[in-house]
């Protein structure tokens, strides 16, 4: 038997001191004669003597799931996200005038543009040093003419892209 104050009371019971009063004024519950309140019997009167009210209308037939999809709290979470992708979107157009972005198609024509050089390059090489080659007898000359064109087809691509 845990004898309580009115405020204590409300506390343990998870409502507000006014509600306590209420039913103290009600007669729902009873006190002791010094004001203070058995809580178990308080419990048991308070379930006994007070009666549950159904949810409101609005409430009535819809699952928790569809009232917290349309709560305001997720209101405010989509407002959110779309203010975010909002300030993004924004970012870019602005990088992209301020030139800083380079549209994508036009980055794949270039890259494609350098690549088709370089592919040429590399595949110029055996009409350049062919006759080179063939008049070479030692493999460590034939190497070093091979090795020799293929760096300088390498760097003047490294060259060309900055």
């Amino acid at each position: 038997m845990a004898i309580l104050s009115q405020r204590a009371y409300a506390r343990q019971r998870g409502v507000a001191l006014s509600a306590v009063q209420k039913a103290i004024d009600t007669g729902r519950i009873s006190t002791l004669p010094d004001g203070h309140i058995d809580s178990e019997q308080a419990d048991i009167e308070w379930e006994q003597n007070t009666t549950q009210h159904a949810p409101p209308v609005a409430k009535r037939g819809q699952d928790e799931d569809d009232v917290s999809i349309f709560g305001a709290s997720q209101y405010t979470k989509a407002r959110a996200v779309r203010e975010h992708y909002q300030a993004r979107l924004a970012k870019i157009e602005y990088e992209e005038r301020v030139g800083k972005l380079v549209p994508k198609d036009e980055v794949q024509v270039a890259a494609f543009n350098k690549f088709r050089q370089f592919r040429d390059h590399m595949l110029n090489i055996p009409d350049r040093v062919a006759a080179v080659v063939a008049a070479e007898t030692e493999a460590a000359k034939c190497y070093e003419v091979l090795a020799t064109e293929v760096r300088r087809a390498l760097n003047e691509f490294a060259d060309s892209n900055g």
